[in-house]
């Protein structure tokens, strides 16, 4: 049995790793660590825990090491501040924020521009260390690594969307175009005035269009096999749900392709893959909540001859704390479906 500690455990992220890691046959909880909500059990914060998880939440000045591996589910740049304590110590982290995402400086500070925070990293010596954290990508990396940064949100549900064309090189399009809705949660436990009931509800918005932060590593990942530059423009809109994301891809292919040869190949490149599906059917976020499932259904439009790709994911789970228990399973060496093979929460 390993033990797991849960750095930012009051939030959306550290909930979903609790949920996940109570029912896990392989690892405890070792400690839950906040900013805020301390001294107090964890239930007292998510009384749907009650009897299930009472454990107390304690401050970050009484974060022990007595641990086999350590999440961060916290804000970006909180990671970098501690990640040196664990990181001597020999303990793998996951990390939640974008801080661990990259290998260099340069590829963060892009990040930062765009979420609009500092530009430099703290701790700049991890960076060549960590490996993104995206199992159908990355599974081999991950078996060894000991910093793993879990991808955004948006860039799972985006890069999984477009890696099996990607990486055949059948797009053509230099600018690839992503239409992405998600639910309110994806803003986190805080999320601020703009996401408060009153503003939310029948109102769906759209923001930092072709500017989102999650545009440097979806395009860091999709171009890495065949080396090339193609560039996303991303414009992504809250819709008034509490959890899911859609995106719609649109780009230009090399000819050839019909609807029945582009699900041949999505079919071929995640065969074997346990949380992937294709799908005939035109997917929603209801068919995926609560689960560690991506859907997707790619289809090349007759009239036009453009790929379309639409994939559904819910956020907190394969874009957060699923996809994060997915690879510490492959760190820790068991198998990768350990408590994740749950079906959505239909209807």
């Amino acid at each position: 049995m390993k033990r797991a500690t849960i750095v930012g455990a009051t939030g959306f992220g550290g909930l979903g790793l609790i949920e996940i890691l109570l029912r896990h046959p392989e690892f405890s909880i070792k400690q839950l660590i906040a900013r805020k909500d301390v001294n107090i059990p964890v239930s007292n914060v998510f009384p749907h825990l009650k009897g299930l998880c009472d454990m107390r939440v304690d401050p970050a000045e009484k974060a022990g090491f007595d641990t086999d591996i350590a999440f961060f589910s916290t804000p970006d740049r909180a990671g970098m501040e501690i990640i040196d304590e664990y990181y001597k110590r020999n303990i793998p982290v996951i990390d939640f924020s974008g801080d661990f995402r990259f290998k260099t400086t340069q590829e963060y500070a892009a990040y930062a521009t765009n979420k609009g925070i500092a530009e430099n990293h703290l701790a700049p010596h991890v960076l060549s260390e960590s490996v993104y954290g995206l199992p159908e990508k990355n599974r081999a990396l991950l078996r060894t690594a000991k910093v793993a940064g879990n991808p955004g949100c948006f860039a799972i549900t985006m890069i999984l969307g477009l890696l099996p064309a990607m990486d055949e090189g059948i797009i053509e399009s230099d600018i690839i175009i992503c239409d992405g809705k998600t639910g309110v949660s994806g803003a986190g436990k805080n999320s601020g005035e703009a996401n408060l009931y009153p503003q939310r509800y029948e109102n769906i918005s759209a923001y930092r269009e072709g500017q989102h932060q999650h545009l440097v590593e979806t395009e860091n990942i999709i171009n890495a096999k065949n080396n090339t530059d193609k560039k996303i423009l991303f414009v992504p809109q809250i819709v008034p749900m509490t959890r899911g994301i859609l995106v719609t891809i649109y780009a230009d292919i090399k000819a050839g392709f019909d609807t029945k040869k582009i699900m041949g190949l999505y079919n071929d490149y995640y065969k074997g893959e346990p949380f992937v599906f294709i799908t005939e059917r035109s997917p929603g976020t209801a068919d995926v909540r609560g689960s560690n499932r991506c859907l997707i259904k790619p289809i090349v439009d007759p009239r036009t001859g453009k790929l379309i790709v639409t994939a559904v994911t819910d956020n907190l789970v394969k874009g957060q704390s699923g996809n994060a228990v997915q690879t510490a399973n492959i760190m820790m060496g068991f198998d990768e479906t350990q408590a994740l093979n749950t079906m959505a929460l239909y209807p």
